[in-house]
């Protein structure tokens, strides 16, 4: 994959290769990448392994707002979230919803990933977990909008993971790396061991040498 936003080759190769990880189990979670028009959607209930790129679903800017094109499979339950970051975050191309076992163990606690080790600053900074909302709501899609003010990654109550990126691949690594964090973290506390918490001068030293990972400003 290049450093490109995405396409719909695109888009199905990070959800196959997610759903392999089991980063998205079950038809869980979704992806998408922004087009000229608006942004291309994983489908509502398709196998990530059966799906092909024209099941994928344009949603489109309407004068009216966002609006899927119609004719074809329904869009994830989650477009309206998509949307609302799409509109809120110009500098964001990407969006990736996982349900991640370790990271959505902590959201299911309600506890999000401090700043323990340094590749957190792929996420710009301590990933926060947002009060519970229900799936598919405008509620939620404000959420997680607060939850991602200055960061790329947010947990989700009782949910799961939103990841964002300049591009798909930049998306799927904070993804890939928020659910690594959350494990080392989850073992940490196994341990009954309190993390060393980087401060927030050394994350700022770590975050400015991962400047190209895209603006932090939004």
């Amino acid at each position: 994959m290049n450093d490109a936003a995405g396409g719909g080759d695109d888009i199905l190769h990070v959800a196959r290769a997610l759903d392999a990880a089991g980063l998205m189990p079950n038809k869980s979670g979704n992806v998408s990448c922004r087009t000229p028009g608006g942004f291309l959607i994983t489908p509502s209930g398709l196998p990530y392994r059966e799906l092909t790129a024209a099941q994928l679903v344009e949603v489109e800017w309407m004068p009216a707002g966002p609006q899927p094109r119609t004719g074809g499979p329904r869009p994830s339950s989650e477009w309206r979230l998509h949307a609302a970051i799409y509109d809120r975050r110009p500098e964001v191309a990407a969006i990736i919803h996982t349900h991640s076992p370790r990271a959505t163990a902590l959201a299911c606690a309600g506890r999000g990933v401090p700043p323990f080790h340094y590749m957190i600053a792929l996420a710009g900074g301590a990933v926060r977990c947002m009060p519970y909302e229900t799936f598919g709501t405008e509620a939620l899609a404000e959420a997680a909008l607060r939850g991602l003010w200055r960061r790329r990654a947010v947990l989700l109550a009782n949910h799961g993971v939103v990841a964002v990126g300049a591009s798909l691949a930049r998306a799927c690594a904070v993804a890939l790396e928020v659910e690594n964090l959350a494990g080392q973290y989850l073992d940490l506390l196994a341990a009954g061991l309190q993390p060393q918490l980087l401060t927030d001068a050394e994350l700022e030293v770590v975050i400015s040498k991962f400047a190209d990972y895209g603006r932090l400003d939004r």
